[in-house]
């Protein structure tokens, strides 16, 4: 049975808790006073003893009891109950404005922006043509 299909596979969880804290290997090894392959190994152990996990789910910013109940699925559910809130500011689906037409209102007023820029930029050079034919 490979690490990913055991429910109790500790160092996995460890892994999958790990990388949705956007964390590396090395970054736990540090918080840890250890190495990356120390690291590695300890994700590749199905289990790891209770002062070393309560050390680990400090360095992750969780609790010993958050990493031993961690499953796929719970994550997966969680992530999804943002969707289905009536309240869902996370998602495009109670986007009220179409984002290229935005896009393209953006676009258009840089290039009005421009032109004007432009114009100021050929008054000015009249202007000192001007005031320099004038000496």
């Amino acid at each position: 049975m490979s690490t990913l299909t055991k429910p109790n596979h500790i160092g996995r969880k460890i892994s999958r808790i790990r990388e949705l804290r956007d964390m590396k290997q090395e970054a736990l090894a540090q918080a840890l006073g250890t190495n990356q392959q120390a690291i590695s190994i300890l994700e590749n152990s199905e289990t790891i003893d209770e002062d070393k996990l309560i050390a680990i789910a400090k360095a992750l910013g969780v609790t010993a009891e958050a990493i031993k109940n961690f499953s796929e699925e719970g994550v997966i559910n969680y992530f999804n109950t943002f969707n289905e809130s009536p309240n869902n500011y996370f998602g495009l689906n109670n986007c009220t404005f179409n984002p290229l037409d935005k896009l393209m209102e953006t676009v258009e007023e840089n290039k009005k922006l421009y032109e004007r820029l432009l114009q100021a930029e050929k008054d000015k050079n009249e202007y000192l043509e001007k005031l320099l034919n004038q000496k």
